[in-house]
């Protein structure tokens, strides 16, 4: 639990401690949540059964659809003939010979790649027809392992692909081989991150219609999708319409995503293919296994680093070869793992030369896709034991390392060499602080005595840069420079935002971040509320979204922690030009000067005399009741539109640096572990943690998110694990055997703390949360298993840790990991 004694930190700006309640709360807890399961959007709905493939890899010899479609109750029954013929592969994020629908078409190449759709009047009868669609496999070879995909032997997923190779860049970032060449000490590790789920607690559900109009194809969705918008682009290539003819709707709840509903698009051009045949709207909702078994997965990761290492301890130059498993496609928006954290690469460090090899390969399991941390909790996991493992090299401290080569307070803004520019921050100090709070000495001594007992006890830390507001302009790194056209690159973190005043004097507020879980309409709430001099009550957040109605632009969306840097920024910008108006209605009525009016507890007042003012919605009512009063030429709108579009977010350059991220927050954590000797299991004893978000608009906001972001964190790491077998079998399909933590397994003491470093690029100095403990928790946790069994010989080298890993490395022949040469 948080210890109550140790307040949050640091300057807040008048702003930072507000814990209001949640507006999202009430009806959740009364049961009277909108998910999409629960609405009826389009009369007259059928029902969708997908058939899925049993095989891992397998040519479709023949599928025959004639005795579902024959069944009583089927309206339609589509297949690989129906989609070829009407949609078009889905636009990759970079040219390569691996084209996508949203069914196998010529083959399978994942076991839970849907093959067919049956359509019918309730869900029943779908999944009895389904048992009826007739499909010929022919079982081909299956590759699952990285390495093994890689070989040249390796079975071949797409034959007009020259290999399993998606995509092969390496960069180069300063004179990286002169400083290797000079090192005092080289040091290498090799990783393997796992992949894992986001597991909401809502699967997917869609309800599609096709509508054939007199000037073409039209198509209406409701999904529980999340964003990013740029998936809507995508959806509309492979319908083969512009976006404006996909009209997708988004409810107001959605439950939990993290995420892997971004994966949801190829379901909604299914579906609306489906709807074309049957001829009315179709509802399909995912069930777990189908979810566990084929929705989407973080990537897997190989990752092998060098750092040219001085004598001291100081990391000069570093390698990185990092190789993503993406499973059977390089499905939208993948590659971007590898390059969502490119301009923070070198984490919270001073290294001056980089050396990158970014590799996707594809395999037989699950297309991979977004999961809280997106390529962070790779990144971290390879840099943060690569921290440790030149500790151990060098005979220092590791959290003496890690001072030695932080970035200094006085150095910000930061560039590092792949052009991120760290906005703000100060990681020495919050470093410390994590240190301080949990008495780092003291544990140091217990862990002596811990190990003269026979005890395995570890302590393991991780310091990393937490990226938000991602500018979607890294994913045209995949793409080399030369092919870049001119004047046609990809940039930017826009939001965009609606306030609006009715004739009371309420305000709407028009989200277009479909939020998930984390509370965005009390922050906007509160925002709009103190911008405007009002109370909560009378502000009034609407989180549905309409792309017909809801202002939105391609980056949009509730991913990469954008709502606190970039949303709440244009919140600010919309509230002051609706201020602008309001004041100049109260300044009629009080016949006063605009400038020297102040809004503030629902009044439009005086500044220096406050007793004399006016209602606040008696000024807004006479902007809609009596416009002809106001000044010549005043506007009588009370509504505004605002778009946030930080100038800091570019287009990669010819040298291929780019800021990859608006912000960066950061995070330091301490764990504390034993190990049992008899069962091997794992125990958090102690996580201290400390987060630096910028300003804090909403405290208990942000402890929900650390509390949350840890026990993701805590699945990945020690019980959470897709496994396949050597043939491509998923063996972890249901909870049964995919372990997912409980309320018992987060009972460890946490001690959060906070501090500010309020951002320059954000009209709140605001930065995002979101993600950061998902990110550093997991690679602390392995430093302290590592530590804990450091007498021993044996390096962590990869995830997930439970009994069984622990057993095998203590009872089998392990050697330790070779670290340097």
């Amino acid at each position: 639990m948080t210890d109550p004694s140790k307040p949050p930190t640091g300057n807040d700006g008048g702003r930072g401690q507000r814990s209001t309640a949640r507006v999202e709360d009430p009806a959740l807890l009364c049961g009277r949540g909108r998910f999409l399961d629960d609405l009826d959007p389009l009369p007259g709905t059928l029902t969708a059964a997908i058939v899925r493939s049993p095989h891992p890899h397998a040519r479709l010899r023949s599928v025959h659809l004639e005795r579902a479609r024959a069944h009583p109750g089927v309206a339609a029954v589509i297949g690989p003939e129906e989609v070829t013929a009407a949609l078009h592969p889905f636009p990759l994020s970079l040219k390569t010979p691996m084209p996508y629908y949203p069914t196998a078409t010529d083959k399978t190449r994942f076991v839970g790649e849907p093959v067919a759709v049956v359509v019918a009047s309730d869900r029943y009868v779908a999944e009895d027809a389904a048992e009826l669609v007739e499909i010929d496999y022919e079982p081909l070879p299956a590759v699952v392992d990285t390495d093994k995909a890689l070989a040249p032997e390796a079975p071949k997923l797409h034959e007009q692909a020259e290999d399993n190779v998606a995509t092969d860049r390496t960069f180069h970032f300063g004179p990286v081989d002169e400083t290797f060449d000079r090192a005092d000490r080289v040091v290498t590790a090799e990783y393997e991150f796992p992949r894992y789920s986001s597991t909401p607690m809502e699967c997917y559900s869609v309800v599609a219609e096709w509508h054939d109009e007199v000037d073409g194809p039209a198509i209406t969705a409701w999904a529980n999708f999340h964003g990013p918008f740029s998936m809507v682009p995508v959806l509309a290539g492979a319908l083969g319409v512009p976006t404006s003819r996909v009209r997708l709707h988004v409810p107001a709840d959605n439950g939990g995503s993290f995420g892997i509903k971004a994966g949801i698009y190829p379901y909604v051009a299914l579906l609306a293919l489906a709807s074309q045949h049957a001829g009315r709207p179709v509802r399909w909702t995912e069930d777990r296994i189908e979810h566990l078994l084929a929705s989407s997965a973080g990537s897997d990761r190989s990752m092998r680093f060098e750092a040219a290492v001085s004598d001291d301890g100081r990391i000069e130059a570093l390698r990185a070869d990092l190789v993503d498993n993406v499973g059977a496609y390089l499905r939208p928006p993948e590659p971007s793992t590898l390059y969502r954290c490119f301009g923070n690469i070198t984490g919270a460090y001073r290294i001056g030369a980089v050396q990158i090899r970014s590799r996707a390969v594809v395999s037989n399991k699950t297309p991979t896709g977004l999961n809280r941390g997106f390529g962070g909790q790779q990144l971290y996991f390879g840099l943060e034991r690569l921290i440790d493992t030149i500790a151990h090299d060098r005979g220092i401290d590791a959290a003496e390392l890690r001072r030695r080569n932080f970035v200094q307070a006085d150095e910000f803004p930061y560039s590092t060499p792949t052009g991120g520019i760290y906005d703000s921050g100060d990681y020495p100090r919050a470093f410390e602080k994590v240190l301080e709070n949990a008495d780092y000495t003291a544990l140091r001594q217990r862990q002596r005595e811990a190990r003269e007992r026979g005890e395995y006890f570890g302590i393991g830390m991780a310091s990393v840069v937490d990226p938000s507001a991602t500018n979607i302009g890294y994913v045209g790194l995949a793409t080399p420079a030369e092919n870049r056209p001119p004047g046609r690159g990809k940039s930017g973190s826009t939001e965009h935002v609606r306030v609006s005043v009715d004739l009371n004097g309420v305000v709407s507020v028009l989200l277009g971040t479909v939020p998930q879980g984390q509370g965005h309409a009390t922050v906007a709430q509160q925002i709009v509320a103190e911008q405007l001099g009002l109370q909560r009550d009378q502000v009034r957040p609407v989180v549905e979204m309409d792309t017909a109605t809801t202002p939105w632009t391609v980056s949009s969306g509730s991913y990469s922690s954008r709502f606190a840097p970039l949303l709440t920024s244009a919140l600010v910008e919309a509230a002051e030009r609706l201020a602008v108006t309001v004041r100049l209605a109260g300044a009629t009525m009080l016949d006063a000067d605009p400038e020297q009016l102040e809004l503030a507890d629902g009044r439009v007042r005086v500044r220096d005399e406050p007793e004399r003012g006016v209602a606040f919605r008696h000024a807004a009512g006479l902007v809609h009741w009596d416009p002809g009063s106001l000044p010549e030429g005043a506007s009588a709108r009370l509504y505004e539109e605002a778009a946030f579009t930080p100038p800091e977010s570019k287009a990669a350059n010819q040298n291929d640096q780019i800021n990859s991220s608006l912000c960066y927050g950061f995070v330091a954590e301490l764990v504390v572990c034993r190990i049992d000797p008899d069962t091997r299991e794992i125990t958090l004893e102690h996580v201290s943690t400390v987060h630096d978000p910028g300003t804090i608009l909403n405290e208990t906001l942000l402890e929900g998110q650390i509390h949350g972001a840890l026990a993701h964190a805590i699945g990945g790491t020690l019980y959470e694990e897709m496994r396949y077998s050597e043939s491509g079998q998923p063996t972890s399909a249901t909870f049964m055997d995919y372990l997912c933590p409980t309320a018992a397994e987060t009972t460890y003491t946490l001690d959060s703390d906070h501090m500010q470093t309020p951002s320059p690029v954000t009209r709140l100095g605001a930065k995002g949360s979101g993600e950061g403990s998902s990110m550093s928790l997991p690679v602390a946790i392995a430093n302290a298993v590592s530590d804990a069994l450091a007498p021993h010989g044996i390096e962590i080298t990869s995830l997930p840790l439970h009994g069984n890993v622990i057993h095998q490395l203590l009872t089998e022949e392990i050697p330790a990991t070779e670290g340097t040469h």
